[in-house]
């Protein structure tokens, strides 16, 4: 072989071995994804939906739990739970497929459950018993509110954020909050003065800031606390928001919830014990339930309340994700080490996810 062959193969085997690993075949994100977490291998996979195969990996913190996609499908957001102890939210961009800086949720220890509204990123810290929202815009976590429960774990923020839902597991009860507007302050006590005293100066007290004259009215937040059944964790409102469904995992049982009366409408004796997490299918006929005790994924009909099917999935589940168009949904097989595929037509498993070991947390992204 000549010496200019030889030491042509030689530069390109050089050069290609300072590539870093996956940049040969590195595949673009496509314009839908799944993501999935690993709590075992502390990754966010990116799946393409199409072919099941996962395209590009990054890692995330130490006992990953949630995860949720940006609006515009760009940045996702993951919960490092470590059972209340941990404080940060990891970042990863979809386009990039790296990670990004973490966020310091600070005395917000425990961050599980999350949900993206509005450009802001909304989550649980259960180990402070509060809910906040962070803002990428500013980087700043702009709100917390206190919910006084015990282990607050799963939440749902309405599209107007004016409603916000969570599940409290260890105080076995729901939290509603709501914001509302606050009548317009009167003056202080005292202001007015008695007989013969002096007329104040400047603006009248209360105006024009918040809840004074011509201001923007004033706003605060109330909560509703609604006792359901023990170690309720996984629930989701029905798409025509008027009732949330959630799976109470150390009674089996389910408790639907009226959101507009803010009551227990009816418990049922579901028998899933140790249920982690329910989804309702998006034409609001079908009720999901895993279970971390159970080898089947338990289907209910959410008009008669009546359990449907159950589907034999593996060693125990907990993520699920129904896709948006309502074809498929996915279940995480954590003791299995898969992600299930779930033909909603058919409610059969049509295939499996490898992403890592022990999945858990599922999203979907849709790039704007």
């Amino acid at each position: 072989m000549k010496r200019s062959m030889i030491a042509r193969i030689t530069y390109l085997f050089l050069t290609s071995s300072l590539i870093a690993p996956g940049t040969l075949y590195a595949q673009a994100t496509p314009q839908q994804s799944l993501l999935v977490l690993s709590k075992h291998d502390h990754t966010l996979s990116i799946v393409d939906p199409a072919t099941l195969k996962v395209i590009a990996s990054a890692p995330v913190g130490e006992d990953p739990h949630e995860v949720v996609a940006s609006s515009d499908g760009k940045t996702a957001y993951v919960s490092i739970y470590g059972g209340g102890a941990y404080h940060k939210l990891s970042v990863i961009d979809l386009i990039a497929q790296k990670a990004l800086p973490d966020i310091d949720t600070g005395a917000l220890n425990g961050p599980h459950g999350l949900a993206f509204v509005g450009g802001k990123v909304w989550f649980t810290a259960e180990g402070a018993k509060v809910i906040g929202s962070y803002d990428p815009a500013s980087s700043k976590i702009d709100w917390v509110m206190g919910t006084g429960q015990n282990r607050t774990h799963m939440i749902y923020v309405t599209a107007d954020q004016k409603q916000i839902y969570t599940t409290n597991v260890s105080s076995a009860t729901v939290s509603i909050l709501e914001k509302k507007a606050l009548p317009p302050m009167g003056p202080p006590p005292g202001s007015q003065g008695g007989p013969g005293a002096p007329l104040p100066q400047g603006p009248p007290p209360g105006g024009p800031g918040p809840g004074g004259p011509g201001g923007p009215p004033r706003m605060d937040w109330n909560q509703t606390v609604i006792p359901v059944g023990a170690g309720d964790e996984g629930f989701d409102v029905s798409p025509d928001g008027r009732v949330l469904w959630t799976a109470n995992g150390q009674d089996g049982t389910i408790s639907v919830v009226d959101i507009a009366g803010k009551k227990v409408l009816s418990t049922i004796p579901a028998k899933v014990y140790g249920a982690n997490r329910l989804k309702f299918t998006p034409d609001g006929k079908l009720v999901l339930i895993s279970s971390l005790r159970d080898s089947n994924l338990v289907i209910y009909d959410a008009a008669t309340g009546k359990e449907f099917k159950r589907i034999v999935i593996g060693h125990g589940a907990e993520g699920i994700l129904v896709q948006t168009d309502g074809a498929r949904a996915f279940i995480a097989c954590t003791p299995d080490n898969y992600v299930a595929v779930l033909d909603l037509k058919t409610l059969e498993i049509t295939g499996q996810i490898n992403a890592g070991g022990e999945p858990d947390g599922l999203a979907w992204a849709v790039r704007q």
